[in-house]
């Protein structure tokens, strides 16, 4: 296994590196099936739910069968050398352990948050680059044709997965527990209205967020893709779907990546991401905060009223 000094942190606070995976609860695993096939994903049956996996062949995402659409749990990897260290801070913090709770499993160290998300850390392989990930060049030269076809457009499946972004009632809150037990990191912030964190072993600009709610619940989950075509054409690949409602196409200010925002059955999103900005390990990144109108998006439709409703409030 890759150890943390290779990485060149070997001199910052232990902290996790990667989101191994999240695991959501839906109440209708067919649906689950059919919209995540359709925004490219390689969906298997897996025990009583279903495994989601990336062109990474990384099992990201867990979706199991419940009474509502919520996040079961979001589970992240260290370096071996690190688990004891984040373990001795979340006892330090007084967070109990939560060894009994639905489908926890003996690996790793689990434990709620500060709004109580059931949280596993595990050692487990770095997932998230090593370096910014590359973009196809999908620009040509004079005298030849620039776009494909449309009947000649694949089916866009996304390369990986980037980040996550979890509602919470108190986002300076949010950002400290993090901070102190898993050590995350500050990239940029609005006030209190949202944060976004990233991992100092090398890592996209965000991470983890947090959006300012009433009350805990889950916004989305974004994948990279390749290009700002991919974008468009994974835009378009949901709506032959049946999958018209989001927000996009646009490009970001925080994070200056490409995105689409695709509407789920259940009020949440998965996001087609691009060209994110990449925080190297070992890297001080300028955080700062912004006023709202500086934070969310450069250019792009107007944001649809319901995209910061927490349908778990």
């Amino acid at each position: 296994m890759t150890t943390q000094t290779q990485h060149g942190a070997g001199a910052r606070q232990a902290a996790v590196h990667s989101i191994d995976h999240y695991a959501l609860t839906v109440p209708d695993l067919a649906v689950a099936r059919h919209f995540h096939e359709a925004f490219g994903l390689a969906v298997e049956a897996e025990g009583d739910g279903l495994a989601l996996r990336a062109r990474d062949g990384h099992v990201s995402a867990r979706i199991h069968a419940g009474p509502r659409k919520a996040l079961a749990y979001l589970s992240f990897n260290c370096y071996a050398d690190d688990l004891a260290a984040i373990r001795a801070r979340l006892e330090q913090a007084g967070v109990a352990m939560a060894t009994d709770a639905p489908r926890t499993t003996a690996e790793g160290i689990w434990f709620h948050d500060m709004d109580g998300n059931l949280i596993q850390v595990k050692t487990g392989p770095k997932i998230t680059p090593d370096a910014k990930s590359p973009l196809d060049n999908i620009h040509v030269q004079a005298d030849a044709r620039g776009a494909r076809f449309r009947s000649q457009v694949a089916q866009v499946r996304p390369r990986r997965l980037s980040h996550v972004l979890l509602f919470t009632p108190d986002v300076s809150r949010a950002l400290a527990f993090y901070e102190a037990t898993l050590g995350l990191r500050l990239s940029d912030r609005s006030g209190e209205g949202i944060a976004f964190t990233h991992a100092p072993h090398g890592c996209d600009h965000h991470l983890v967020a947090f959006a300012r709610s009433s009350a805990r619940g889950w916004h989305h989950a974004a994948w990279d893709v390749a290009s700002l075509d991919q974008v468009g054409q994974g835009a378009a690949q949901m709506a032959a779907a049946g999958y018209t409602r989001g927000w996009g196409t646009g490009r970001h200010v925080l994070g200056s990546n490409f995105f689409h925002y695709v509407r789920d059955p259940w009020g949440s999103y998965c996001e087609f991401s691009a060209d994110i900005d990449y925080i190297s390990a070992g890297h001080e990144w300028p955080s700062g905060d912004f006023p709202p109108e500086d934070s969310l998006y450069q250019w792009g439709p107007d944001v649809p009223p319901d995209f910061i409703h927490n349908t778990e409030a």
